[in-house]
């Protein structure tokens, strides 16, 4: 065993991936952006491929010695083309940020406007955060979601014809909506613009068909592999034809060296995993267990941002219960659920506080669990946070529902 290994190695280091094994086994992950991968995709990772340098494209390298990277390389890239339905992918970003910045690269100049979700509105820090490269760099304007939660796109089209931006960005890392990528694509063609679609949180729903798909309309097509996918930490772009040679150069030599083949073996993996059937009912049972739970949450008299979810996550708005994200998300934390704190649309609190907390089904989904489950989550969720049970019960009923669904038996 690899932690046998490293045992000997370094006890120190050994003993804190031993407590974190032990952590994952026993709490219900909630974090819309965590899941479980594979043994196989672990492995991967820690494989020789770790060993090999391979600045450049497959056969196209600047390293001797790069034939069996050039074919496992080659590999993830022919069967994400396949999954997705895309004309050209690039499988070396690091994550979905430097895939992000690989697009900006490629298709603005430092100044241009970029129009992208706020980040209080549920996009995420590379769409335009003023303490992002994408802020800093790029004239953002900003656009969110209405009273009830939703996009507005007849807002997005009026700052699209005001502002006339060279990109929008479509995509998001916390809503729970599902996302017109046809309206965002009519919208840019009447401005000129490019457009970016980040499918990071949803990338899995699009592989199988459980969300509309981005690929017919976008320009490019940016996701991590980490999420809904259940691979390895790291990127992927994909675009259309005409953009493949400009990606490319963008990746490597625009903002990386050499590329992780440790880790894109493990993406290669990952996405013949998302080609099986048993990947597909995956997919929709996440989204199934994500609706069931957000109704049972509002049932137990917790509201939800957008008033339901129709992906993988939701947030819960805690602004009329009068507590904070942070206090939920360590109270959460204390009876065995790990989530997130996170700001809801005009959040009174700061984003070091926020009045919301982020969760997701993708991670509890992998362990099997199902609607049954979801309706104890909530009851437990919504017992914690009004107090209707002490914390010592709370926390056993969520180590009985870990218990009944293991994970990772035989490590």
């Amino acid at each position: 065993m690899e932690l046998d290994i490293i045992k000997k190695e370094d006890p120190e280091v050994a003993k804190y991936i031993e407590l974190e094994l032990e952590r994952q086994k026993n709490t219900i992950e909630l974090i819309a952006s965590e899941n479980f991968t594979s043994k196989a995709v672990m492995a991967a990772c820690g494989s020789v491929l770790t060993n090999k340098y391979a600045e450049g494209k497959p056969y196209k390298r600047f390293y001797n010695g790069c034939q069996n990277v050039d074919k496992i390389e080659e590999l993830g890239v022919r069967r994400c083309c396949e999954l997705f339905g895309c004309d050209h992918a690039n499988l070396q970003p690091h994550s979905g940020a430097q895939a992000n910045m690989a697009v900006f690269l490629y298709a603005l100049n430092i100044g241009d406007t970029v129009m992208g979700m706020d980040l209080s509105n549920g996009g995420h820090l590379t769409h335009g955060s003023p303490v992002n490269f994408s802020g800093i760099n790029y004239n953002i304007v900003s656009y969110g979601v209405n009273e009830e939660g939703v996009i507005d796109y007849d807002n997005v089209e009026k700052l699209a014809l005001a502002n006339k931006p060279k990109l929008i960005i479509a995509g998001a890392s916390n809503y729970s909506r599902i996302i017109d990528f046809e309206k965002f694509s009519n919208i840019a063609k009447k401005v000129n613009a490019y457009l970016m679609v980040d499918i990071a949180h949803i990338a899995a729903l699009v592989a199988t068909g459980v969300h509309p798909s981005p690929v017919p309309y976008a320009d490019f097509v940016t996701t991590t592999t980490h999420k809904t996918l259940r691979g390895p930490r790291g990127g992927i772009i994909m675009c259309k034809k005409e953009h493949a040679q400009g990606i490319d150069k963008a990746v490597f030599p625009g903002i990386q060296g050499g590329p992780l083949e440790h880790i894109i073996a493990a993406k290669a993996i990952a996405l013949k995993e998302a080609m099986s059937s048993e990947f597909k009912q995956y997919a929709k049972q996440v989204v199934e267990n994500s609706a069931y739970l957000a109704s049972e949450l509002i049932n137990n008299g917790v509201d939800i941002v957008g008033g339901k979810s129709e992906n993988h996550v939701m947030t819960l708005d805690l602004r009329k219960l009068g507590k904070t994200g942070k206090d939920v998300a360590n109270l959460l934390e204390e009876v065995g659920i790990t989530a997130n704190k996170n700001t809801v649309p005009n959040d009174p609190q700061s984003p070091f506080v926020t009045s919301g907390v982020r969760i997701g089904t993708a991670a509890t989904t992998t362990r099997g669990m199902k609607k049954e489950e979801m309706k104890e989550i909530a009851s437990i969720i919504a017992d914690a946070i009004f107090e209707k049970d002490s914390i010592e019960n709370l926390k056993n009923r969520s180590y009985q529902l870990c218990k009944k669904f293991p994970l990772y038996e035989d490590m």
